[in-house]
C-alpha cells in the first residue's frame, strides 16, 4: 500500500470533484470544498482531471509512503514537512519509499488539499469517489481516515509532468479572516420582513463552531420572516415553507436565528425558507472560513454570478497555462 495513515488529522477525507445526477435522489455532489485547490493539486501532480485527492481540514495527518509518489499541498495554509523539513505549497515534490508528510499548525484557511501522483485508488460511487459520510459512502469506507490505514493510488498514466513545478503567487488563493460571500437572493426571500433582508446584507456575521462540510452556522443577527398562517403541510416555524430543494450554498434560517449556509454535504430539500444562494464562484472561500471569521454577506444578480463562474474557470486555466498545459 503506497499510503500508510500514521496519524488522521482531525478529519481528512478522499474528495474528487463530486457527484452528479443523485441530486434528485437526494444524493449530494459532495467532492472537495474548495475546487479551485484541488483541481490545482491534481494539475501539479501530472493527474487528469478527477482524479481523488485527500482533504484536511484543520490539522493535517501524518503519512509514510512507501512508494515513490509525487505530491502536492494547496489549499488553506498548512504547512507540509517531509522528514521534518518544511515544502513549498502550491508546488510539487517527489518524495521516496520511507519519506514522512507531517503538517504543522494552521496559519489561514480551513482545508488543505493533497494531490498525490495517481489519485487515491477507491472504489466509485455514483460515479464519484468522494466522501459522503452522513450515509458512508464513497472515499475510503465512507469515512474519515483513521490511524492505521492503507491506501493506494492509481496506476500513474502517461507522464503529465507540468514544465514549470510551481503555480505563480499571483494564481494562489489567500484566506483572509474577513471574507464576502456573494449571494443570489431567493429562492423564499419572500417570506423575509424587507428591512429584516436589508439588515442581513450589513451585517458582520461570524462563523461558529457548527461548521463543517454539511453547513456553516452563522452568527451576528436574525431574521423576521412575514407574518402569516401557515398553509397546510408548512410547519409552524415562521421560517418553514411546504418543501422546496436546497441548491448548494442555499442560506436558511431556522427559527430566524443563526443562518445556516448549505454547502456540499447538505441535504437537498427540506422545508425551511432559502433566502438566498452563495453562487458557485463563492463556495470554496465560503469552506475556506474558520470558527470566528467574519462573513459579509454581498447581493449580486444572476448576470454578475454567471459572470463569476466564468472568471474562475478562466483563473483555473490560467493555472494551467502557467504550469504548461496549453
Amino acid at each position: 500500500m503506497p499510503l500508510e495513515i500514521r496519524r488522521p488529522g482531525l478529519m481528512t477525507t478522499v474528495q474528487d470533484a463530486g457527484r452528479s445526477g443523485g441530486y434528485h435522489l437526494g444524493m449530494p455532489p459532495s467532492g472537495a470544498m474548495d475546487l479551485f485547490s484541488y483541481e490545482v493539486a491534481n494539475l501539479l501532480v501530472g493527474n487528469t482531471d478527477g482524479q481523488a485527492a485527500l482533504e484536511c481540514t484543520y490539522l493535517g495527518p501524518e503519512i509514510e509512503f512507501t512508494e515513490p509518489v509525487r505530491i502536492a499541498v494547496t489549499g488553506a495554509d498548512l504547512p507540509a514537512r517531509v522528514n521534518g523539513t518544511e515544502i513549498e505549497s502550491w508546488t510539487a515534490h517527489d518524495v521516496a519509499a520511507g519519506d514522512v508528510l507531517s503538517f504543522d499548525f494552521l496559519r489561514s484557511g480551513a482545508r488543505a488539499y493533497l494531490g498525490i501522483s495517481g489519485g487515491i485508488d477507491v472504489p466509485s460511487v455514483f460515479g464519484s469517489r468522494s466522501t459522503y459520510t452522513l450515509v458512508g459512502a464513497g472515499g475510503f469506507e465512507g469515512r474519515a481516515l483513521r490511524a492505521g490505514d492503507e491506501l493506494k493510488v492509481g496506476v500513474t498514466g502517461p507522464d503529465r509532468r507540468a514544465a514549470a513545478r510551481s503555480v505563480p503567487a499571483a494564481l494562489r488563493t489567500t484566506h483572509p479572516a474577513q471574507v464576502e460571500l456573494r449571494v443570489v437572493v431567493g429562492l423564499a426571500s419572500y417570506r423575509v420582513v424587507p428591512a429584516s433582508l436589508a439588515a442581513f446584507f450589513s451585517t458582520d456575521w461570524r462563523v461558529t463552531s457548527d461548521a463543517n462540510r454539511v453547513g456553516y452556522r452563522y452568527r451576528g443577527g436574525g431574521i423576521d420572516f412575514v407574518a402569516r398562517t401557515p398553509p397546510a403541510g408548512a410547519g409552524s416555524d415562521p421560517a418553514n415553507v411546504v418543501d422546496i430543494g436546497y441548491p448548494v450554498g442555499s442560506i436558511q434560517v431556522p427559527g430566524g436565528s443563526e443562518p445556516i449556509a448549505l454547502l456540499r454535504d447538505a441535504v437537498t430539500g427540506g422545508g425551511y425558507a432559502t433566502i438566498a444562494t452563495i453562487i458557485s464562484a463563492d463556495i470554496a472561500r465560503a469552506g475556506q472560513s474558520r470558527s470566528n471569521d467574519v462573513t459579509r454577506f454581498v447581493e449580486v444578480s444572476l448576470d454578475e454570478a454567471l459572470t463569476a463562474r466564468r472568471e474562475a474557470a478562466d483563473r483555473l486555466n490560467r493555472v494551467r497555462s502557467a504550469l504548461g498545459f496549453d
